[in-house]
């Protein structure tokens, strides 16, 4: 393995960290509707759990209401007991064949919780960064040790690794705040 081939790797891993953060913050609740609040949402669908996306339309009505369009009139119902089931605490209103899901507003103390929870996604995002940065390193050391890269290679390596790296973490960081200002907002 040569020094691009760890780089790449590492960047590559770096990039599906921030993703998953952002899939991550993308399903905590805050007062304002967003589709993608009901991604992870499995609806029983003739024997098999499905994601709510394979059953229905999920748009946005207004800043506080979810609409969703169910595709079989029949599956209206598993469609609301999914949603009502779900640890998004909403609780959906069957209109015929489309089904209304208004959010509740978030109290103060829900608020600062949800901030916990977003900073602690947004360490644990960080921590996996450096995990990764710690074994590129580890493998940069192990090619000097089989004598395939000079000392100074090993250097110039492992500093392009940590401004990628500082880059990930400013990124993170960046998401965290965006999401804080998010759920603070009234």
């Amino acid at each position: 393995m040569s020094i691009a081939d760890i780089q790449a790797s590492a960047q590559g891993r770096m990039a599906k960290s921030l993703e998953q953060l952002k899939t991550n913050l993308a399903k905590i609740r805050t007062g304002r509707a967003h589709p993608g609040i009901l991604d992870h949402v499995q609806v029983e669908y003739y024997g098999s759990p499905v994601p709510i996306s394979q059953v229905a339309n999920v748009n946005l009505m207004d800043a506080r209401t979810l609409s969703v369009q169910v595709w079989e009139k029949n599956m209206s119902g598993a469609v609301e007991k999914a949603i009502r089931d779900s640890d998004l605490g909403l609780n959906p209103i069957g209109m015929g064949d489309s089904i209304r899901v208004p959010m509740p507003a978030l109290t103060e103390e829900r608020r600062r919780d949800l901030n916990k929870v977003v900073k602690s996604e947004g360490e644990d995002a960080k921590i996996a960064v450096r995990n990764l940065r710690r074994d590129s390193n580890e493998s940069f050391k192990k090619l000097i040790k089989d004598k395939e890269i000079s000392e100074d290679d090993e250097r110039r390596a492992q500093d392009v690794v940590q401004k990628l790296t500082d880059r990930c973490v400013i990124e993170i960081d960046k998401m965290v705040a965006q999401k804080e200002a998010e759920i603070l907002t009234v």
